[in-house]
């Protein structure tokens, strides 16, 4: 799972418009002729956008009905197209500004702006965000599988449904079983574009997720059993104005996959195509987070949990209604597995990156490679069987690291405009994107503060 400039010199200038690569970008490997992937003659335009899409596609969807459910229907959906729009409008920036300075990782590119410390604070941002992500994957299929408790009781897993309490049904056994037997070895590929085929997969899981869910309720609308959803929020009081600023950070959070988009656009076979594969997967993916988040606050209204599949455990009222519980809960849970190795290709790169930026490429090393995949997944693992609950996971990662990777750095590397590149329009929409993700995210760190010291909750939907 390498990236672009491991290709062969010779194959790469055959490649269509394919930028110069920088050498010095400390997030990819050197020795490209030395790592023998002759066979790989670029990544396809349907293979770059199923990776990208399954970047962007993760846990984030889990959370969305829940963010309907503070905001209502109507200003929810306007956000999750906003989002998108301007998701699209900063990774633009940052493809401009990595040509312009022939840069071919996001770590280069803000090294090219500003410097050591600029790729090391860059880094660090993707550990963060990745790091939380890839706890939230694994909280929600340990949910799915082994169950949940919150506020209005517990929620028995798939297994526990299947086969009663168990010690092997309990969480800690699924979740080591899981990360051994699927988590790992997805984990040792060592070019992204090896996962091109479980990333479909993945994709075609979610539809699998989607369809059923708007079977149901579709069904359930018909026979009369659901109300009008509300289209905005229900604000009140000072308090419940600023909780509607909470669901920012998990907006944020269900669009970011800028940390992946150098090393797809550096093993595509024509990189004119990366604008095309990055619009393509922003309108898959807002479709179906449209879909997901419209449908599943339909179906449970205000009952609707952080994790939407811990909902799938009652009964729906429906024909074959346990039977679809469990395909819901079972196909998604399927989908992250298959979406961790994408999430994780960027994390350990990083990693490896800060920890030993003069050191032969990765890739070269397999002592190197098998420690930092064995320590970041341990790490991942515990914090899945520490953090309770997945609202608390993308509160923490979505007010920090997600929206300076999404809007934050790209916003300022437009306007350091080390190569004169930057339009007037692109200058004041950077300062727009500063305004808004420092703004939001502030009032969404202070409203989650103001109800931990009144001993809420208002920064989960749950209440």
């Amino acid at each position: 799972m390498t990236i672009g400039n491991l290709a062969p010199k010779k194959e790469r200038k055959s490649r269509k418009n394919k930028a110069i690569i920088d050498e010095n970008a400390p997030l990819l490997p050197k020795g490209e002729e030395d790592v023998g992937f002759d066979e790989f003659n670029g990544a396809s335009f349907t293979g770059a956008v199923f990776n990208l899409s399954t970047t962007i596609v993760g846990a984030g969807i889990m959370a969305l009905p829940a963010t309907m459910k503070v905001l209502g229907l109507g200003l929810g959906i306007a956000m999750i197209i906003f989002m998108a729009f301007l998701t699209e409008a900063s990774i633009e920036l940052i493809l401009r500004f990595s040509r312009a300075g022939k840069s071919s990782s996001y770590g280069g590119l803000m090294g090219d702006a500003y410097g050591k410390y600029g790729k090391i604070l860059l880094q660090v941002a993707v550990l963060v965000n990745n790091l939380g992500v890839l706890i939230v994957y694994m909280i929600i299929i340990g949910d799915v599988l082994s169950g949940t408790s919150s506020n209005e009781g517990h929620h028995a897993g798939v297994l526990e449904g299947w086969f009663g309490e168990h010690w092997w049904t309990g969480r800690t056994i699924v979740l080591l079983v899981t990360t051994l037997g699927i988590f790992a070895p997805l984990a040792c590929f060592k070019r992204i574009d090896s996962l091109s085929f479980t990333s479909a997969l993945s994709v075609a899981l979610a539809v699998v997720f989607l369809v059923i869910t708007v079977g149901i309720t579709v069904i359930k609308l018909i026979d009369g059993s659901i109300g009008m959803p509300r289209l905005l929020p229900d604000v009140t009081d000072v308090s419940s104005f600023f909780k509607c600023f909470t669901v920012v950070p998990v907006l944020v959070t269900a669009y970011i996959c800028h940390y992946n988009v150098h090393s797809i656009d550096n093993e595509l076979e024509d990189s004119t195509q990366i604008r095309g594969v990055v619009q393509t997967s922003l309108a898959l993916c807002s479709s179906v987070y449209i879909m997901t988040s419209l449908f599943g606050f339909l179906l449970f209204g205000d009952g609707t949990l952080d994790d939407v599949l811990a909902n799938f455990d009652t009964n729906l009222g429906i024909p074959y209604g346990s039977f679809l519980n469990d395909a819901v809960r079972v196909s998604y849970a399927a989908h992250l597995m298959l979406v961790f190795p994408v999430v994780f290709f960027p994390l350990r790169l990083n990693l490896d990156g800060l920890l030993f930026p003069s050191s032969r490429p990765l890739v070269l090393s397999n002592t190197r490679f098998a420690l930092v995949t064995v320590g970041l997944i341990s790490i991942i693992f515990l914090g899945a069987n520490f953090i309770p609950s997945i609202w608390d996971a993308f509160q923490f990662t979505g007010a920090t690291a997600a929206v300076c990777l999404g809007f934050i750095f790209p916003a300022a590397i437009t306007l350091k405009d080390r190569h004169n590149i930057a339009t007037k329009k692109d200058k004041i929409l950077s300062i727009v994107m500063i305004v808004l993700a420092v703004f939001s995210n502030v009032v969404a760190i202070y409203s989650d503060a103001y109800a931990l010291f009144k001993n809420a909750k208002i920064p989960s939907p749950r209440e």
